[in-house]
């Protein structure tokens, strides 16, 4: 794919549907994906960032609503994720968190430079909070 609009929007439809391989397609080998998750440098941990997600959210849905598409780089795309929590979450204290049953919606941005055909780096954003409390954590006060 040579536009890299399609590109991006090929990564919204891979993930959809769960493809793991077709996700990795759209990335370049040496691609570098940031998000509150952590960073995945390659595919390898690219797939890695992937798995846990569609492990813990199994019908993990994707829903593009904004597109700056008059932006040539980098391509930004707002959404918003649903999915029902039904396996284990890392967090950010390194525990995980077991399936709550908890449904989750929760709305962020990526911004992804794409060349050569391939996303080389995407960066999502989103609120850490808004998710953790959706899944029935709190923030505590230290001592």
């Amino acid at each position: 794919m040579s536009d890299p609009w399609a590109v991006k929007r090929q990564l919204t439809v891979a993930l959809n549907e769960h493809d793991l391989e077709g996700v990795l397609e759209i990335f370049s080998p040496d691609a570098v994906l940031v998000s509150p998750f952590g960073v995945a440098e390659g595919l390898e941990q690219i797939r890695w960032m992937y798995e846990q997600i569609f492990k813990s959210f199994p019908d993990f849905h994707l829903f593009a609503w904004y597109e700056a598409v008059t932006c040539e780089a980098p391509l930004i795309v707002e959404w918003t994720a649903t999915g029902t929590h039904l396996g284990p979450i890392l967090l950010p204290n390194g525990c995980e968190l077991q399936g709550t049953g908890r449904p989750v919606t929760f709305r962020g941005t990526c911004a992804s430079f794409v060349e050569d055909g391939k996303i080389k780096s995407h960066r999502e954003y989103f609120d850490q909070l808004e998710l953790y409390a959706q899944l029935g954590l709190c923030l505590t006060v230290p001592g």
